[in-house]
This record gives C-alpha cells, sequence and structure tokens, in this order.
C-alpha cells in the first residue's frame, strides 16, 4: 500500500480458489434456507407456517446483505465503481426491502417471488462481475454452487405456498 497527498494506492493479490472462510460465510447461510423449506414441508400448521416465514425473513436479511457485499466490493475496484456495480447493489436492495415489506404485510407469495428474482439474479451476474474485475474472482466459482441452495429452498417455498391456495 502507497499512501501520497492524493489518496492511497492499493495493490492486491485475490485467488481464483474459494479461501476456506467465503467457504463457510458462503454455504452456511444457505442451511437455514433449507432447514426452513425442509420443515415447511415436514410440518404442519403454525409450525410449518413459522418455518416458512422464518425462512423468507432469513432470505430478505441475506440478500440484504449480499446487496452490501455487491457495493463494498465496488469500493475496491479498480478505476472505482462500475454503474453495473451500483445498478445491481440497487436492484439487490429493492428487491430484498420490498421482500421484506411483503412479508410484514403478508403477501408471502409476492415475498417469494421477488426473493427467487434477487438470488436468481446474483446467480447469473456475480460470476460475469467476476470475470469483469468487479466482484472477487472466487465468485465465479462459488456464487453457481452456493445461490442454487437458496433458489431451490424458495421455489420449495413457493410450490407449498401455491398447493395450499
Amino acid at each position: 500500500m502507497r499512501q501520497d497527498a492524493t489518496g492511497r494506492t492499493v495493490t492486491a493479490h485475490e485467488p481464483r480458489e474459494t479461501p476456506w472462510l467465503s467457504v463457510v460465510l458462503g454455504y452456511g447461510p444457505m442451511l437455514p434456507f433449507l432447514a426452513g423449506a425442509a420443515a415447511a414441508w415436514t410440518f404442519s400448521g403454525d409450525l410449518a407456517r413459522g418455518a416458512a416465514t422464518l425462512t423468507v425473513l432469513w432470505a430478505c436479511a441475506i440478500l440484504l446483505f449480499l446487496s452490501g457485499v455487491r457495493r463494498g466490493v465496488s469500493f475496491r475496484t479498480e478505476g472505482g465503481p462500475t454503474a453495473l456495480q451500483i445498478g445491481t447493489m440497487l436492484v439487490l436492495f429493492c428487491l430484498g426491502f420490498a421482500a421484506l415489506v411483503a412479508a410484514y404485510l403478508g403477501r408471502e407469495t409476492g415475498a417469494l417471488g421477488l426473493l427467487i428474482l434477487g438470488f436468481a439474479t446474483i446467480a447469473v451476474l456475480d460470476p460475469i462481475a467476476a470475470r469483469r474485475g468487479e466482484a472477487p474472482l472466487f465468485f465465479a466459482r462459488l456464487r453457481p454452487l452456493q445461490i442454487p441452495l437458496a433458489l431451490a429452498a424458495l421455489l420449495a417455498l413457493l410450490t407449498l405456498r401455491l398447493s395450499a391456495g
């Protein structure tokens, strides 16, 4: 790192392999998605509804967190944040917040649709951003394996919700 009167120059090395901490912090938060969807399908009544609601709220929190990750990464992008980084962050944040509002208003089906759209956006755009230098290189390997876990759970909850009427 070099610093002068005009600012700081940061040189970083970024591995292609997913760091072990990113494996833990990437896949660990996917477990409540899977557990919540399994509980919603396994139990009935209030337990099933509670599991589904908690899973939706967890998904909202994670999507909002990932919008912040996208913004945080943009601070260290060579040449400064790109329009795509800022736009993606705003889309993810708006989807996460709208899903949270929908869940609060009892519109679980709508919340699930927004969450599915948000996580699908991450699954598609993060590997592209990694190749463009707008996200860590390992996102190109992590996201295509990590995010489908959340999507599978959210789709299972949506299927359950639609089948219940």
